[in-house]
């Protein structure tokens, strides 16, 4: 037994050894040139407004940020049409995640979600000492009826990722507000819109709605959005996420928040990157054709490729993901292995710039060529080099 393990926590011992979202990067000095498609990042980096009001905000790096994020607080207030008591900003929306658990869970509670969905739901609840709750998928999505019958008396929150990360898939609006009317009183449901961006542009595309989570924020109902600017925005090395619900219950959240936790730098870029429509239209507009020329030449390597509302692709290899991934990066190429999630198969791959996207796929061709020289039966097909 460890020096310390009678003294940590119950939920600090029963997490274990703490798993990596996503892989780690490699050694500068080993791969200088890796092509990062494994952690979803925007490929076009910051808004130019958002890196113009960072080095304006440097100057004043020796004082404390504002603790309340008031003035980019009220502008998200302001930009959703909620007041800005309905607003929380946090260091990323994985912080407002872990604040959620810590105010509405305990040990004999519980919280409910799906299987494969986003990692950080499992980690947060069980720092809590609670209890999730995965329900079975279905076609590669949450089954909302799953989910409505695995709730009982002792559930306080159910997570819906939407779009789901790490399969992409969608949840329409109406679908979404069929849960809600079912939902009882006593569960809060966290609406995780972290994809928002893409995945407007994408239901505007198909001719589908997509969401209207923020008309039960404004009527008082119980439920907390949660939105970031580390994906469209550009902005995840900052971290800088916020939750737009309940005052009361995001009062209680802040409470628990620590203290200065998002930078005087951080605010400011996200406040600038807000208003810079052209920059986020240029990368969802890139998303979009992107997943297409990802998903032809994927299919044509004889993989599975679930069509995505995100900015990422779920891919079923029919092969090995961990094995396949290590030897993508020998290529120059990070993708990511989904078998933490219960998918030793599948990849989840970020859509990249076109060079980024072009030079994946012919990496990924080579990879199954050689797999299939030594396994035959598997396809051979390359997208050229």
């Amino acid at each position: 037994m460890s020096r310390f393990f009678d003294l940590v926590s119950k939920p600090a011992r029963d997490l274990g050894t703490a798993q990596a979202v996503n892989a780690a990067p490699a050694a500068p000095e080993r791969q200088p040139h890796l092509i990062k498609l494994d952690s979803n990042e925007n490929p076009f980096g910051p808004s130019p407004r958002a890196l113009d009001a960072m080095r304006s905000a440097l100057s004043g790096s020796s004082s404390y940020p504002d603790d309340n994020c008031g003035p980019l607080r009220r502008e998200l207030a302001n930009h959703h049409g909620v007041r800005p008591e309905q607003a929380l900003v946090t260091a990323g929306s994985t912080a407002l995640l872990g604040l959620l658990c810590q105010t509405l869970l305990a040990p004999g509670l519980n919280a409910v979600t799906s299987q494969r969905s986003f990692i950080v739901y499992s980690m947060a609840v069980r720092a809590a000492g609670a209890h999730l709750i995965e329900v079975p998928m279905r076609d590669d999505s949450f089954d909302l009826d799953a989910i409505l019958g695995a709730i009982d008396p002792n559930t306080r929150i159910v997570f819906v990722a939407n779009p789901n990360n790490p399969t992409g898939t969608m949840l329409e609006a109406s679908v979404v507000e069929h849960l809600l009317a079912q939902i009882p009183s006593h569960v809060v449901v966290v609406l995780d819109e972290a994809y928002y961006e893409f995945a407007l542009h994408f239901a505007a595309l198909r001719n589908v709605a997509y969401s209207n989570s923020l008309e039960y924020v404004r009527h008082g109902g119980s439920v907390v959005v949660l939105r970031t600017f580390s994906k469209a925005y550009g902005l995840a090395g900052l971290r800088v996420g916020y939750g737009l619900g309940p005052a009361e219950l995001l009062g209680y959240c802040a409470r628990m928040r620590n203290t200065f936790s998002v930078s005087s730098v951080a605010q400011a870029a996200a406040l600038a990157a807000l208003d810079d429509h052209h920059h986020i239209e240029r990368v969802v507009k890139n998303n979009a054709l992107q997943s297409q020329i990802l998903i032809q030449g994927l299919s044509a390597l004889e993989c599975r490729v679930v069509p995505t509302s995100a900015n990422f692709l779920f891919c079923d290899l029919g092969e090995d993901a961990s094995s396949f991934s290590d030897r993508l990066r020998e290529q120059g190429v990070a993708v990511c292995p989904l078998d933490h999630w219960g998918a030793p198969n599948c990849i989840r791959v970020t859509i990249g710039t076109p060079e980024q996207n072009q030079i994946f796929l012919n990496a990924a061709g080579r990879v199954r060529s050689n797999t299939s020289a030594v396994a035959p039966g598997v396809s051979s097909l390359t997208t050229g080099t």
